[in-house]
């Protein structure tokens, strides 16, 4: 051997930290070969072993099996393209397992039967096809009609959710609990209903550039965090500010209708299924949170009805305005 030392497997043992059986296991599949046997047929080692021993560990630690480190070890394949294979196919299994955890977890905290567990995984399983087509059913019975109105592919961009390649365990999350309220009818309905009425006034006015929902969250945000009753005097002012501004975007006048135009708008707007919606795009499209507006939405609603006679003429709660 040209005066190469030679180690027996004892020796690489020792040198490599690993256990004669794990290097005679390597040995006798071809991985590591004795570079020649002694007088007694013990195996014998070149140099080169050791390294060879060091780079089969370090494969055997990220997940590579037998077959192609043997490979990679005699330059049957080079390392770089072997490692590139293997990185996309840990991309995908992390994927899988994000895909599991969130669904675990959202388990545990909601407390879900099997049946809702089941439901849950194929949401999660869902192939970015498949989520396009839930997510298009899902709008198209929201908004199918209305599209003509050019604000409604806007309003359909900014509802549609976009799960990124590679989503942290919060945006699976997420889109899971989204997708369960995609698919509730009474969800798709009301959501409808907020955009037949969004096209109402769109129709009766083309130029309004303020929907019910953002002239409260403009003129009614103060008076919530003074604490202002919205049943009190003290809340006059504000409401009538707000049908002012409203009766201007609309181009009709400060009536009874209008107000309960307004009442109607502001209730359907008060669905928290509605809020938790945009709340889960935003995660799941990495947009900024908006702070809640149920608060005003509900300071607007208690206001409006008790200066609202309702359809069928009772008063509303004016004579009991402290």
């Amino acid at each position: 051997m040209n005066g190469e030392r030679l180690y027996s497997i004892g020796d690489l043992a020792r040198r490599t930290g690993m256990t004669v059986k794990t290097i005679r296991f390597y040995s006798d599949r071809g991985i590591v070969p004795p570079a020649d046997r002694g007088p007694t047929g013990h195996r014998r080692y070149g140099l080169d072993a050791v390294a060879r021993l060091d780079l089969v560990r370090t494969l055997r630690d990220l997940g590579l099996d037998l077959a192609t480190i043997r490979a990679i070890v005699d330059r049957e394949v080079s390392l770089p393209d072997v490692a590139a294979a293997h990185a996309e196919a840990l991309a995908a299994q992390i994927r899988v397992l994000r895909l599991r955890r969130a669904v675990l977890t959202a388990v545990a905290r909601r407390g879900s039967t099997p049946e809702e567990m089941r439901l849950m995984h194929r949401l999660a399983k869902l192939s970015d096809a498949e989520r396009r087509r839930l997510i298009d059913k899902f709008l198209d019975a929201a908004l199918t009609g209305l599209a003509g109105d050019p604000a409604f592919a806007g309003i359909r961009r900014s509802l549609t959710p976009e799960l990124p390649d590679n989503p942290s365990t919060e945006q699976v999350e997420a889109w899971v609990e989204l997708a369960e309220l995609a698919q509730d009818p009474d969800f798709r309905a009301s959501l409808r209903r907020l955009a037949e009425q969004h096209a109402a006034d769109h129709a009766d006015a083309p130029v309004v550039r303020r929907d019910a929902v953002a002239v409260v969250r403009e003129q009614v945000g103060p008076a919530v965090a003074a604490g202002v009753d919205p049943v009190s005097h003290g809340a006059d002012d504000v409401v009538a500010a707000v049908m002012v501004r409203y009766a201007r975007l609309c181009g009709l006048p400060d009536d009874v209708d209008l107000r309960r135009r307004m009442l109607d708008r502001l209730e359907a707007a008060s669905d928290p299924r509605r809020e938790r919606y945009l709340h889960l795009l935003s995660v799941i499209n990495g947009w900024s949170t908006d702070e809640s507006l149920a608060p005003v939405l509900d300071w607007s609603v208690r206001a409006l009805r008790a200066r609202t006679p309702d359809p069928s003429g009772t008063p509303g709660l004016n004579d009991d305005i402290r």
